[in-house]
């Protein structure tokens, strides 16, 4: 939420949003001293990050690992849980205090989220999502308990809740390089209606659809930048540590269940006919049905009438763990096949209203075909499962699990689908701070999400537009309005600082767009792909920074790259390239914007031959003003600047001239 035959796609997705736009401060000319100056990234190198933006000698990076146990109370709306957390404290630090997230907690009344917000989360339904009912203020996160472990005992926490986080102050400090730590809680919480927006409860046609998410308390993260990470939840999303997880949800046993992982209970909550239709579909390309929509109403489609189930997922490397549950899913599976031989399972589970050839019939093979691409140009995907869902908690990713809207079908169902699934690139296995940096999940994922409209069915979808996929339906044209904004936000901003309108253009298109020029115009598909393909390796199940990310590019693409990252990234600088005059053979070019970008011109001269060149960006180090002269004394006719328009001009008008 890109690559060959990538510039197509990608100009028509970004080009417009570009066209004809200014910068704020920008209507200065053109200084050198300025654009070319040294730059300082704003973390800087040392033991633990190294120059060449991978992690460094003594890189550490805590871990959590959790066991939950939940039961669903459909008649009260409620989730009961208990939690053991245990955390391992890899830094060199002493922590006196832990602090835990508290998600839920955005949905009562006296939260930041709602003073700042007025109760909206910054994710509006999309158009055709189900309208959201009158809102029902939660209580959040409700503890029953709250303990440390000590020794074979555990000790009642000292604990203060502030909005969505917790600190718990430690009886004992938690020792660096290895210290061990594990929590107790048991904890209960209402789960929202539709208006809650990332986890809800809706009903379809036939039945209550309930996408479970953010629904245990999660450790913060600690790491080397900031200490403990603390940011509250406002809108914007999520910044976690890794581990491992067991997770056993309780149910009504008329209820299929769709999880993060691995189900590792098949015999105790399915039918013997649907284990089998489960292993056929781990042999088969086809989409093979685990639970047909005919037997949606069919109590012999569960193992049992009456009473709950237990189901029980296991997950491991993985930040995150979600699931979906519902009477009424359609279920269907197809065989995902991954590099080195290896395969995993795409899924989608659905309610019946969803059918149809041009609706969710589809969505197993839109995983499957994404998953499969991804894992192939850029990193495998690693889990056992991924699985798209039909709810109302529409358009949100996780590690395993998407989910996606009832009504979506067509062109809108498979991009969309292949924007969540992409996400389990970024931030899901690289693990950026989504919070901070919303580019480097959402951008470098409608980065890689274009290359599979592109080459999807022979180009089937694409190329994708992504100003229809406008978070919340904002009209297309608010996308024009980014860089001569005088109040936009530039990418290097906290997500939540994003005012609503301009979030999405920011975050997705410009940060998208960054790495089309990255790729197509300034390194070049293979010195990209090697710098790229190196990062999300160095950084799988980690977490980088954006200095991280600008070095790394740089030093394994080969360029310094300085003045691209303040141009494009820490400014909202215009590109504005001007033919001034022809005269013979020469012609005058001038640089009118403060970003530069290496720029290519074509010639064509009186006699109809034609010549193209690129200007590197080191033609104006000194400058703002170049002559060029032809080889020889054919006079010329025309200059345009930009012929095939990938780049982001400021003002096309100045762009040809035609001698008189």
């Amino acid at each position: 939420m890109l690559c060959a035959p990538l510039p197509a796609a990608l100009v028509f997705l970004v080009l417009p949003v570009l066209q004809a736009q200014a910068t704020a401060g920008n209507s200065s000319a053109f200084d050198p001293r300025v654009t070319f100056a040294p730059l300082t990234l704003p973390d800087p190198v040392n033991v633990y990050r190294s120059s060449n933006g991978a992690p460094g000698p003594d890189y550490w990076q805590n871990e959590a690992d959790y066991e939950l146990h939940a039961t669903l109370d459909t008649a009260a709306k409620e989730l009961r849980a208990t939690e053991v957390i245990t955390y391992t404290n890899n830094s060199p630090d002493t922590l006196p205090s832990v602090w835990l997230r508290l998600e839920q907690n955005t949905y009562r009344k006296d939260s930041r989220a709602h003073v700042i917000l007025g109760g909206m989360m910054r994710r509006r339904p999309r158009a055709g999502a189900q309208e959201a009912p009158e809102k029902t203020w939660t209580d959040g996160f409700v503890f029953d308990s709250v303990g440390i472990e000590s020794g074979k005992q555990v000790v009642k926490a000292d604990y203060l809740i502030s909005d969505t986080r917790m600190q718990i102050r430690l009886p004992q400090p938690l020792h660096g390089h290895g210290g061990r730590l594990r929590i107790h809680i048991a904890y209960h919480y209402q789960i929202p209606g539709v208006w809650g927006g990332r986890t809800s409860w809706g009903k379809s046609q036939e039945g209550d659809i309930y996408d479970i998410a953010q629904w245990y308390p999660r450790m913060a993260v600690y790491d080397d930048l900031r200490g403990w990470d603390t940011l509250p939840y406002i809108g914007s999303e999520f910044y976690l540590e890794y581990g491992n997880f067991d997770y056993w949800l309780t149910v009504p046993s008329e209820m299929i269940v769709a999880g993060s992982g691995e189900l590792v209970n098949p015999a105790e909550v399915l039918t013997k006919t649907e284990i089998a239709r489960l292993e056929q579909a781990r042999r088969s390309d086809k989409t093979v049905y685990i639970r047909k929509p005919s037997e949606v109403s069919d109590p012999a489609s569960r193992p049992k009438q009456g009473g709950t189930l237990t189901w029980h997922f296991h997950m491991d490397h993985t930040r995150d763990v979600v699931w979906s549950a519902s009477p009424v899913f359609v279920w269907d599976a197809a065989r995902i096949n991954l590099p080195e031989g290896k395969t995993a399972l795409a899924m989608s589970v659905y309610p019946p209203e969803s059918v149809g050839p041009d609706a969710w019939d589809q969505s197993t093979q839109y995983v499957k075909d994404t998953v499969e691409r991804f894992s192939r140009h850029w990193y495998p995907y690693p889990w056992p499962n991924a699985i798209n869902v039909a709810g109302f908690s529409t358009g949100m990713e996780y590690p395993g699990i998407v989910f996606d809207g009832v009504t979506d079908k067509g062109k809108f169902l498979f991009w969309v689908t292949a924007h969540e699934i992409g996400h389990s690139w970024f931030p899901m296995i690289v693990g950026s701070n989504e919070r901070r940096h919303a580019f480097m999940d959402e951008g470098f994922n409608t980065f890689i999400d274009i290359e599979e409209s592109a080459d999807f069915d022979g180009g089937k979808f694409g190329p994708k537009r992504d100003s229809e996929y406008s978070a919340g339906g904002e009209p297309a044209d608010t996308i024009l309005k980014v860089l001569d904004n005088p109040d936009a936000p530039t990418l290097m901003m906290p997500a939540d600082a994003y005012p609503w309108s301009l979030g999405h253009p920011v975050s997705y298109f410009k940060g998208a767009y960054g790495m089309v020029l990255l790729r197509e115009q300034i390194l070049g598909p293979e010195r990209f792909d090697w710098a790229f393909r190196k990062y999300i390796r160095d950084w799988a199940y980690k977490h980088p920074s954006p200095s991280d990310f600008f070095r790394e590019m740089q030093s394994e693409g080969g360029e310094d790259l300085s003045w691209f990252w303040r141009g494009w990234y820490f400014n909202n600088w215009k590109y504005d390239v001007s033919v001034d005059k022809i005269d013979g053979s020469s012609v005058t070019l001038s640089n009118l914007g403060q970003l530069v970008l290496p720029t290519p011109v074509e010639i064509t001269f009186r006699d109809g031959t034609k010549t193209r060149f690129v200007l590197p960006v080191e033609t104006w180090l000194t400058k703002g003003t170049y002559v060029w002269t032809a080889e020889t004394n054919t006079p010329i006719a025309t200059v345009v600047v930009d012929p095939d328009h990938v780049l982001p001009d400021d003002n096309r008008s100045n762009n040809r001239m035609s001698a008189p």
